[in-house]
C-alpha cells in the first residue's frame, strides 16, 4: 500500500462541520488510503466530543464518531497534511494567516472546492440552528467527500 493521503478538515470549533467531514471520509475509505483528522481554528471546545446534533446526524447516517475530540489546529499540521480543507472563508483566512510558506498556503482550500463549482461556496455553520441545518451540512459534506475520493483515486 502507498502512503496514505493526509486530509485535515477545519472549522471554527471542531465540534460540528469538521468532525462530521472526518467521520464521513473515514466511512468512504475501507482501504485505508486516507489519513484523516479534523481541527478548529479556535480552542474553545478542546477535548470535547462533537456537538450532540452532529452526533445525532452521524448516527442517522450510520457513521461512527468514536474517538473524535475537538482540538485546535497546530502549526505542524500545515506541514503534516497533504490538503487542508476549510469549511468557510473565515477559517481559510485564519489558516492562511497561520501559514508560513507558499507550500503551506497551497494546501489550504475550501471544502466545497472539491465539487469544482468555482464559486467559493461555504459549508454553513449549523451551530445556532436546528437539526435541519445539520442535515444540510451532512448532504454537502457527503458530496464533497465523494468528490475528494474520486479526485484522489488515481493519485493514491
Amino acid at each position: 500500500m502507498s502512503t496514505p493521503y493526509r486530509v485535515l478538515f477545519v472549522c471554527l470549533g471542531n465540534i460540528c462541520r469538521s468532525p462530521l467531514a472526518e467521520a464521513l471520509l473515514r466511512s468512504k475509505d475501507p482501504e485505508g488510503r486516507f489519513e484523516v483528522d479534523s481541527a478548529g481554528t479556535s480552542g474553545f471546545h478542546q477535548g470535547e466530543s462533537p456537538d450532540y446534533r452532529t452526533r445525532k446526524s452521524a448516527a442517522r447516517h450510520g457513521l461512527s464518531m468514536e474517538g473524535i475530540r475537538s482540538r485546535p489546529i497546530e502549526p505542524a499540521d500545515l506541514d503534516r497534511f497533504d490538503v487542508i480543507l476549510a469549511m468557510d472563508r473565515s477559517n481559510r483566512e485564519a489558516l492562511w494567516q497561520m501559514a508560513q510558506t507558499d507550500a503551506q498556503r497551497a494546501k489550504i482550500r475550501l471544502m466545497l472546492d472539491e465539487l469544482q463549482l468555482g464559486a467559493e461556496l461555504e459549508v454553513p455553520d449549523p451551530f445556532h440552528g436546528g437539526d435541519e441545518g445539520f442535515e444540510q451540512v451532512y448532504a454537502l459534506l457527503d458530496k464533497a467527500c465523494d468528490a475528494l475520493v474520486e479526485r484522489t483515486r488515481s493519485h493514491i
